[in-house]
């Protein structure tokens, strides 16, 4: 009996908690919180981009140390990209948001230029080393392009979650200091992985014979 009056008594409390679970209370912090986990992702596929490049840099030099302005330039590339500070407030802040995605991007651009010049040097381009740690790099570029493409879908979800009803209500009381999260924009140059042909040219065609004076 006495089981049976205390339910009776919590079921108005059930009554209001689920009213309220229906109306999106929980929806605001759930999606952000998917955001976050999203950043983390990202994040960590960008580290392990960086920790790959100085053995690539490291093979490629000692078959084109004359690539000097190139591996100048990816080297330092990644030293901005790390040095580069995020955390989970960076999602919300526009500038500290754009130096850490420019600088990644940069980094891409000249990776890019980096796996580019192994069609100059035959035998960097069949060392075993080389090969592997441009398979690595290649599928870290692809985990990225997804890793991005999903923080950006969570974005979006928690984002309008923040201006669509019911959600909007709570969003204006209860959570009103959550801030709207900062996308990746897509560049032309970024978030691709290095394309790298293997196909040699065609030789150039003969020039035609020239006919002979004729003899009288």
């Amino acid at each position: 009996m006495i089981a049976i009056r205390r339910l009776v008594r919590m079921l108005p409390v059930l009554a209001i908690a689920a009213s309220l679970a229906g109306c999106g209370i929980n929806t605001i912090p759930t999606r952000d919180e998917a955001v976050k986990a999203s950043w983390g992702d990202v994040q960590n596929q960008y580290q392990r981009r960086a920790d790959l490049i100085p053995n690539l840099v490291s093979t490629v030099k000692g078959y084109a140390a004359q690539e000097k302005d190139v591996l100048t330039a990816v080297t330092e590339a990644r030293a901005s990209a790390t040095q580069v500070r995020v955390d989970a407030s960076t999602i919300t802040n526009p500038a500290q948001f754009q130096q850490y995605a420019a600088a990644q991007d940069k980094l891409s651009g000249v990776l890019g230029r980096l796996m580019m010049i192994q069609e100059s040097y035959p035998d960097l381009k069949s060392n075993t080393n080389f090969l592997a740690l441009q398979s690595q790099l290649e599928g870290t570029e692809n985990r990225i392009s997804v890793a991005r493409r999903d923080y950006n879908e969570q974005v979006r979800l928690y984002n309008t979650s923040l201006r669509t009803f019911p959600t909007v209500i709570w969003a204006k009381t209860l959570y009103g200091s959550q801030k709207p999260a900062l996308p990746f924009e897509a560049a032309a140059t970024a978030q691709t992985a290095p394309t790298v042909s293997f196909d040699t040219a065609p030789p150039a065609a003969a020039p035609a014979p020239t006919a002979a004076p004729a003899t009288k």
